[in-house]
């Protein structure tokens, strides 16, 4: 956990809804010098911190809308500082809670430097990352319709169609199987989305792969040379990622990216694990995802694997895998370097 400790003359701490933002600025001696809620809208904003620019830093905590913000201080020369959503336990923690209790506490913490920090994704790739999310989402919506396919046939103990649904006019056979025209409407309904949707992924598909050109390049490049890790996975880890020198060394990154076990200790007795949610949750799918997929008619690394499992189960040996690939990656875009396997199988 990293936390803002950067002195100002001001300090601005803003609770933030879609519509409504409630503002506190303290001085240095804690004194308050305005709480007020305003309606979202950057004029208003500006014209409240217009007269502390050059002397005062603004924080929010992490939520969906604060995007505009960060792009605002951008703009205005202003410091602007995110927070993250779960370590900020300290603005929830009070019998009472509300918008101009919590805009002072955040105020506070920043002035206390107590501000836990996460990242402010830069303004140039941040579109992009969030529609790979977006396809994501649409993706496994797709495979909750595939599978619904799939059980309307079990559920009327029909046998089992070997149709590839991944396949457009393979579909096509899927329509008369049910002699109910209701069932088969509701298969069809199924089908229509999942034509739809394969036709919408793939121009999303190309046209972030134009994006990454722009922005990433050679770091993209140099992920796409892991075997197994093919367009959609080098696109998910670049991006998430984004700039690799935000992390000051491959335990922050293994960290960030979830592929290190937690732990609650105290007093010599473990307590189990915490915190298993606070990390990226993209990059844990992508790099377990790699993982099994490097394995794939990959005979050294199922060897080296097969090793993993005399010391351990195969779910904690792939996830060891991932884990190392991980690491991989990291190492190879601060060095600049390609997948070399002899020297990943060898470490």
């Amino acid at each position: 956990m990293n936390f803002y400790n950067t002195t100002h003359p001001f300090y601005c701490g803003i609770d933030l809804h879609a519509r409504l933002l409630y503002v506190c600025i303290l001085n240095q001696a804690g004194e308050t010098i305005f709480h007020k809620p305003i309606a979202a809208k950057p004029e208003l904003l500006h014209e409240i911190l217009n007269p502390y620019i050059g002397q005062i830093v603004v924080g929010v905590e992490c939520m969906h809308c604060w995007y505009w913000v960060a792009d605002f201080c951008e703009e205005h020369d202003i410091d602007f500082i995110l927070g993250h959503a779960l370590y900020m336990k300290a603005i929830h923690g009070g019998k009472a809670k509300n918008d101009r209790i919590d805009s002072f506490k955040i105020a506070q913490l920043i002035r206390g430097g107590n501000f836990p920090l996460a990242y402010v994704y830069p303004k140039a790739m941040r579109a992009t990352r969030d529609l790979l999310r977006r396809r994501l989402k649409i993706v496994r919506h797709g495979a909750h319709l595939k599978a619904h396919v799939a059980n309307t046939t079990s559920q009327y103990n029909l046998p089992p169609n070997k149709v590839n649904l991944k396949n457009v006019s393979a579909r096509e056979k899927i329509r008369t199987t049910f002699a109910d025209k209701v069932v088969q409407n509701n298969v069809d309904l199924d089908m229509a989305i999942l034509d739809c949707y394969a036709k919408e992924l793939n121009k999303i598909e190309w046209f972030v792969e134009q994006q990454v050109k722009q922005h990433k390049p050679v770091g993209y490049q140099l992920i796409r040379s892991i075997p197994g890790i093919g367009l959609i996975l080098g696109l998910t880890i670049i991006y998430e990622i984004g700039d690799i020198t935000r992390f000051p060394s491959i335990q922050k990154f293994a960290s960030y990216a979830r592929l290190v076990k937690c732990k609650a200790e105290s007093a010599g007795k473990t307590y189990g694990t915490q915190g298993n949610k606070i990390g990226n949750a993209h990059l844990k799918w992508a790099f377990s995802e790699a993982a099994v997929l490097y394995l794939r008619g990959n005979e050294k690394a199922q060897r080296y694997l097969a090793k993993l499992q005399k010391r351990m189960p195969k779910s904690k040996a792939l996830s060891a895998l991932a884990h190392k690939l991980g690491r991989c990656v990291y190492y190879m875009l601060v060095n600049q370097k390609v997948f070399d396997e002899s020297r990943f199988l060898k470490c």
